[in-house]
């Protein structure tokens, strides 16, 4: 018995057309994974396959119904997944053209880098220390994307970036300790700001406010964010809505000199 292939044509745009949509998909499985968007990506996937084989075995009237749910479900997808779609051309954007070196794209694209050698050692040595004494601390380290909607749920400040004003800032039942300092280009603009929480299903249990409020802004912003816990001490980091928890230092160091 031998199998036909004669129907299948297939030449270098159909290739490039296939790759370019497992690289869509791809990257959109890899912005929702973990998130409860994911079981419904799934089920418009598996919805929108039935669509094609009602449609393959000419079946009318189901292929008219589900034809006439899809018309539609455009629109309310693009409402429902108005969060993942704003965190996934994010997540293309700042991540290929934050990589690439190339003259032009400087020249369009401000690649400046908003923490330096003299200011990220003194949010370094303010974790270290805030650690040891196991006081409770969030900074959010803005990039390219605007923090006003962020910073304005807190108190401007506009400060110099310096050690001992973020220590004061964090010190327990200080006024201004509740809640996430802001950095903006080397310096503390805003203090006592309110983050968006993740809804991410999947995060671990013994997670407070303090890292799921570290994820939200990494999965709405390019922005890092650096947690001290205030039970253990330990220090997080957040980026791109992952988190990388208990870290040391020298680790944390390392993230910030290759922002």
């Amino acid at each position: 018995m031998t199998l036909n292939m004669d129907f299948i044509h297939l030449n270098f745009v159909d290739i490039l057309d296939i790759l370019m949509v497992a690289f869509i998909l791809y990257q959109i499985y890899r912005v929702i994974r973990g998130t409860a968007a994911m079981n419904i990506f799934v089920a418009v996937i598996l919805f929108y396959v039935l669509y094609l084989v009602v449609k393959a075995f000419k079946m009318e009237l189901t292929s008219m119904i589900l034809g006439q749910f899809i018309g539609v479900g455009v629109i309310a997808l693009i409402i429902l997944f108005q969060q993942e779609i704003r965190r996934f051309l994010l997540h293309i954007g700042t991540r290929y053209m934050r990589r690439s070196k190339k003259p032009f794209i400087k020249w369009f694209f401000d690649e400046t880098v908003n923490v330096n050698s003299r200011d990220f050692s003194a949010i370094v040595e303010a974790c270290r220390s805030m650690s040891e004494t196991k006081t409770g601390a969030l900074i959010v380290v803005g990039r390219k994307s605007s923090m006003d909607l962020f910073s304005e749920t807190g108190d401007i400040i506009n400060a110099a970036l310096n050690y001992r004003l973020l220590l004061n800032i964090f010190f327990k039942n200080a006024p201004l300790h509740d809640g996430a300092v802001i950095v903006i280009n080397g310096r503390i603009h805003a203090a006592r700001c309110m983050l968006p929480s993740s809804a991410n299903p999947n995060l671990p249990a013994s997670f407070g406010m303090r890292h799921r409020a570290a994820i939200g802004i990494t999965e709405e912003t390019d922005a890092i964010a650096i947690v001290v816990s205030e039970e253990t001490g330990k220090i997080s980091t957040s980026e791109a809505g992952q988190i990388e928890n208990d870290i040391s230092i020298e680790r944390l160091e390392s993230i910030l000199r290759t922002q």
